[in-house]
């Protein structure tokens, strides 16, 4: 039977009066690989912070096995700037740690005693073995030269270097808080493989769907402050979660009905009450604390509507853009297409970023052009750190935007209904930012976005710091959503969802276009790899030696519902038409009905010809 490696028993944890989570107990075994899931602002940050001794609880205890090793990735690592990324990376306190790092700094030096002297050191301690490994995960995270200080590195390259420096150490319990932000794909690939054949005993929490398919086989959910335990990858909680939340709600009715009457019983109890009238009475308590369970369970609705958008959206004509040497665009052209939804994909450091900030205006491109229609409304959610002023409060966040916000079905609603449907309930509207946790923060920056109604939504690595539960609501909205999606994420599961085709960056000015999915790109990708049978390229791809990227579109499952359906509508309006013209040329009208006949004709021809319009659009996609 596996060792004990870590026990937590009755943690509980509260900021001020709000509470995170209550009494939680659990094991992590050795060699477990364990994910924790839960809602932005659960706490799921705050209990690793605790399990890994940064923090301390309300009340219980945690207790690690004697001898045991524990190595920590905070969401945002804080680094000292003074130090190197080669002393920061091997800022272990240890005669291992020390060696590699004084081995390092010998290297690259040309002091060939104190290289000597340092070779001597690594023999000595046989960590030769573990100098190559660091090494080879510095060369996956693409993290170069190792003396440059600190203070130089962005956001991203921080976490980068912090994530390497826990791995290098090789840790007994390795304890990440979402790993895979700031990695591109290529990177979140190899960090998979390296857990999955890793022989540490893992806790971890991270939004990224099929990483947690693949790494974890064990899931600790925190719903309303208790825990939950399913013993199976990302699939198997799905599963089983929504059994348990089925028959929780069927415990509710049966709860309610039981309390209708119970309350009736109260209403004409007798003044004078016995023993068993008082246990009848408890019983009534209770019963009513889990009525009110059915009300914790609402989920976040993005429901909202988005400015009309017409036929000309959007070209990018022959734009090139360079930093100093570094080539990111090459004489780069793209038409975007309404209601297109694009991934953008490619290793960090190639453009993705700068590209969103040429089309929306942030940054000029050294040459070429973006010629933007008059209709066309953008939305940037962007990657870097929310900037809201910590002394803000949230309803105050979003009122500076707009006291009414327009949703989808044109009725208007006030900020804090808005709030509300974003999972900010008329208390914590008013609560100051510096008291939300980082996802929070972000679903109010989600918020502050599409409350200006836009119907180009531009979204940079958006999964970064959302819960799973967000995700889910937010591909559902971007699937349907009735403008042009453009979509940069390292989120391989959000990517397959909402995007129809991919414009990948290769460096050095090259971008190309995949005609699908991510998931479908790598299968296409190792295709090629491994050779066609009748040793044909594949015809999927449509990358070309030209400067004009163009990607074939494909119907999804909603539009080609949609064309199913306009193609019906279309012919009731064209029989409503043929009747409506056959009544005006009758000749048996008055003048107030020849009036009304009149302008429902002409309303019938504005409406024909948007859905004639919209039918085209779907057609040509459909090819």
């Amino acid at each position: 039977m596996a060792s004990i490696y870590l026990q937590a028993e009755n943690l509980t944890k509260s900021f001020g009066d709000r509470i995170l989570f209550g009494n939680l107990s659990f094991s992590l075994f050795q060699l477990d690989r364990t994910a924790i899931v839960a809602k932005n602002g659960s706490g799921k940050s705050t209990l690793l912070s605790i399990l890994a001794g940064k923090q301390h609880p309300d009340s219980g205890s945690v207790v690690t096995r004697n001898g045991i090793r524990l190595g920590y990735l905070e969401q945002n690592p804080v680094l000292r700037d003074d130090y190197t990324i080669l002393e920061s990376v091997y800022s272990a306190d240890n005669d291992i740690s020390r060696a590699v790092q004084d081995y390092e700094r010998a290297m690259a030096t040309s002091d060939k005693d104190h290289l000597q002297q340092a070779i001597e050191t690594m023999d000595r301690l046989e960590v030769w073995g573990r100098e190559t490994k660091a090494k080879q995960i510095l060369t996956r995270l693409r993290i170069e030269n190792l003396n440059q200080p600190i203070a130089n590195l962005s956001g991203g390259q921080r976490k980068r270097v912090a994530l390497a420096s826990v791995l290098i150490e090789e840790p007994d319990i390795l304890i990440l808080d979402e790993p895979t932000n700031h990695l591109d794909l290529d990177m979140v690939e190899w960090l998979e493989d390296y857990l999955i054949h890793g022989q540490q005993t893992l806790l971890m929490v991270t939004h990224d769907r099929y990483f947690l398919d693949r790494v974890c086989g064990c899931i600790l959910e925190i719903d309303n402050q208790s825990l939950f335990r399913y013993k199976g990858n990302y699939s198997y909680f799905v599963e089983k979660r929504q059994d348990r939340i089925n028959a929780l709600a069927s415990e509710v009715e049966k709860a309610n009905n039981t309390l209708r009457y119970e309350s009736e019983w109260i209403h004409r109890m007798p003044k004078a009450r016995g023993t068993k009238s008082k246990y009848r009475i408890d019983a009534f308590y209770k019963l009513r604390e889990k009525t009110l369970l059915q009300n914790l369970e609402s989920p976040m609705e993005i429901n909202i509507s988005a400015s009309r958008l017409g036929k000309k959206v959007m070209e990018v004509k022959n734009i090139s853009k360079a930093f100093g040497s570094k080539v990111i665009l090459r004489d780069f052209s793209y038409t975007f297409n309404r209601f297109e939804k694009l991934g953008i994909v490619g290793r960090n450091g190639t453009g993705k970023t700068t590209f969103l900030n040429i089309i929306t205006g942030n940054t000029l491109p050294d040459s070429g052009l973006v010629d933007i229609g008059s209709t066309v409304a953008i939305g940037y959610y962007k990657q870097q750190d929310v900037s809201f002023p910590n002394n803000a409060r949230v309803i105050d966040i979003a009122r500076d935007i707009a006291e009414v916000v327009t949703i989808a079905d044109g009725k208007t609603i006030t900020v804090s209904q808005f709030l509300n449907m974003f999972l900010f309930p008329p208390e914590k509207q008013h609560d100051f930012v510096q008291k939300l946790s980082g996802g929070e923060k972000r679903r109010l920056y989600l918020l502050t976005v599409l409350m200006r109604s836009p119907n180009f939504l531009i979204l940079d690595e958006p999964t970064n710091d959302l819960d799973i539960q967000t995700l889910c609501i937010l591909e559902e909205y971007l699937k349907s959503f009735p403008g042009v999606v453009v979509v940069v994420s390292h989120d391989r599961f959000f990517m397959d969802k909402v995007v129809d085709g991919l414009l990948i960056f290769e460096g050095a000015g090259e971008v190309s276009g995949f005609p699908g999915s991510y998931t479908e790109l790598r299968e296409w990708t190792l295709e090629q790899q491994n050779d066609c049978p009748q040793g044909k390229p594949s015809q999927k791809s449509v990358k070309t030696g030209s400067s004009r990227v163009r990607i074939k579109q494909r119907l999804s499952f909603a539009q080609k519902k949609e064309l199913e359906h306009l193609t019906s509508e279309i012919e009731l309006l064209e029989r409503e038409k043929l009747e409506l013209e056959q009544q005006l040329s009758s000749g048996m009208l008055d003048a107030s009905k020849l009036q009304e006949k009149s302008e429902q004709y002409g309303h019938l021809l504005e409406r024909l010809g948007n859905i004639e319009m919209r039918w085209l659009e779907l057609s040509e996609l459909e090819g």
